[in-house]
């Protein structure tokens, strides 16, 4: 990417690859290896209790002397722990997401914190840009887990949102390799951020028996549902089933509450349940066809997008 690239100084990294912070998937282990891959790595805050978060950024920093995040959704329940431990613990880089970032932004930033907000909408993009974050992650209907209401594809919503604010944007939601890479920056966009290949890495936390199956996706078997609570797009299993005909058969919010329930996500992701659990994953993951080591996914996306970018840009 350009010389100047904006996201690679935000970030003081050598390579403007963002790994996802992403539940049951991203914890310390993961999170450093991208790091000192070049990249950078985030702690997946959203699945943590607040202690369980403070033991994961001390190993992250003793595993790596690079920079490293930290991702927390704004609607988790204990919130306030949450930041209070990152501030402690002095982490500098924070990605928000799943909520309203005016509520948090001004209090990381007294403590030099850089900020960075998901989002799936121009509007929202402009509201986050008036918070102060010091970037933007647009990330489009191909992405896995929770997802944007708008159902818009990173195609579109990349470059509008590059055309409506200053700050850098990341692009996300279908990224994989080198040459999605390339499409990203001819979007407009300045780094891209990693999910779905990276949460089936060797040091991700995820089970086995998800990987193996996120290994064996195809086509069409990721669905975006859920959509009267929060939009999330998981792997067809029996659990994705249940939903589906609950909602069919016109199922309110408090039915399909119900039929959630407690931890499902970790049943699927993190304990291999692959009938009952939710396995959160992005569309993407049928072009995934191995399980690798952190350092060699992201060299292999730069490596390719650098052979490319050679090709067709002079």
């Amino acid at each position: 990417m350009n010389p100047q690239n904006r996201i690679k100084k935000l970030f003081s990294i050598e390579v403007p690859i963002i790994q996802a912070g992403m539940v049951w998937c991203s914890g310390w282990r993961l999170a450093s290896a991208v790091s000192n891959a070049g990249g950078l790595g985030l702690i997946g805050a959203g699945s943590m209790y607040p202690e369980v978060l403070r033991e994961h950024i001390q190993k992250c920093m003793s595993a790596t002397s690079r920079p490293f995040g930290v991702n927390v959704p704004l609607l988790y329940p204990e919130i306030g722990k949450l930041l209070d431990i990152i501030r402690e613990e002095g982490v500098k880089i924070v990605f928000t997401s799943a909520g309203n970032p005016a509520l948090w932004t001004s209090l990381l930033k007294k403590d030099n914190i850089k900020v960075v907000h998901v989002v799936s909408s121009v509007k929202f993009a402009l509201k986050a840009e008036a918070c102060g974050v010091d970037a933007i992650v647009a990330e489009g209907f191909e992405a896995g887990g929770h997802n944007g209401r708008e159902e818009t594809t990173s195609l579109v919503l990349t470059p509008m949102v590059c055309e409506a604010v200053s700050i850098p944007v990341i692009s996300a939601g279908g990224f994989a390799d080198g040459r999605s890479m390339l499409a990203a920056e001819a979007l407009g966009a300045e780094g891209i951020q990693v999910g779905s290949r990276f949460a089936v890495s060797a040091e991700s936390s995820a089970h086995d028996n998800f990987k193996a199956r996120v290994v064996q996706a195809q086509e069409g078997e990721t669905m975006l549902t859920l959509k009267q609570l929060t939009p999330v797009r998981l792997l067809k299993n029996d659990f994705y089933r249940q939903v589906a005909e609950a909602e069919k058969r016109g199922a309110g919010p408090e039915e399909l509450r119900q039929l959630l329930g407690m931890r499902r996500a970790r049943h699927g992701i993190f304990e291999g349940d692959l009938d009952a659990g939710e396995l959160e994953i992005g569309q993407v993951s049928a072009r995934i066809k191995e399980v690798q080591p952190a350092k060699a996914i992201l060299d292999d996306i730069w490596n390719e997008y650098l052979r490319l970018r050679t090709t067709f840009c002079t």
